[in-house]
């Protein structure tokens, strides 16, 4: 008998093969045709980018969609663009992964005990989901929320994948704090089965070259989220 492939493996290959949003398949495919002047001499990915890192994880980051010449190109969360840039020094630097830089999914990039994932899995044109788009692609994130059985600390980065992770949360079968929680940056809520929401100004482009998020307010949330993961719990925080 075959052994039976792990959740999060199952969803992974699920993502991969989607083709459930019109607009988004089309414009991903698009992107992949065309690419950019920059990397013309690469095959683009071009298809929905699946989640990745440690299934033991106790730190979950949440981003919005992948980049069109970023993820959608790489094929792995947050690799090959300026946002990943500082992501992945901030994790590197607070012990969440192996090295400080991801540039290709063959990088050797190991992620320690974190897990990242996105509300929209396909690049979106404008980086501007619709809401049916958001709302089909939720049930992948519901998935692993299910899955992820060790998570502590969710991290949403930009207010897309906040609002985006506590519909989610609410699917999965998790309690939704009321009044709901409102997004800001190092806005942080703890849920009454111990789980903590922590919020961050989304690294794009947009935000660290005007200077609405700089890299000392990007690493406070990594230090927080460092220290609650650090400190004591009696229980796991998972919807069953």
């Amino acid at each position: 008998m075959a052994k039976k492939k792990p959740e999060l493996t199952v969803i992974q290959e699920e993502v991969v093969e989607c083709r459930a949003c019109p607009r988004l398949v089309a414009h991903r495919e698009d992107i992949a045709a065309r690419r950019t002047k920059r990397f013309d001499d690469q095959t683009y990915w071009g298809r929905p980018v699946p989640s990745f890192g440690d299934p033991q994880a106790q730190l979950l980051i949440v981003g919005l969609a992948p980049a069109s010449h970023g993820a959608n190109r790489t094929g792995r969360m947050f690799t090959g663009d300026r946002s990943g840039e500082w992501l992945f020094e901030a994790m590197h630097h607070y012990g969440f992964a192996n090295q400080p830089e991801s540039t290709a999914r063959d990088d050797e990039l190991r992620l320690k005990n974190a897990y990242i994932t996105a509300v929209v899995r396909c690049a979106p044109p404008a980086n501007k989901p619709s809401r049916s788009e958001k709302e089909t692609c939720r049930t992948f994130l519901v998935r692993e929320l299910a899955a992820l059985q060790q998570v502590r600390v969710v991290l949403a980065l930009g207010k897309i994948a906040f609002d985006g992770f506590l519909a989610a949360w609410g699917e999965a079968g998790g309690q939704v704090p009321r009044p709901k929680p409102k997004f800001a940056h190092r806005a942080g809520s703890t849920f009454s089965d111990g789980l903590h929401l922590l919020a961050s100004y989304h690294p794009s482009q947009q935000n660290t070259f005007t200077g609405r998020l700089t890299r000392s307010m990007f690493h406070s949330v990594f230090r927080e989220a460092r220290q609650l993961i650090d400190a004591p719990m009696d229980r796991r925080s998972m919807p069953r």
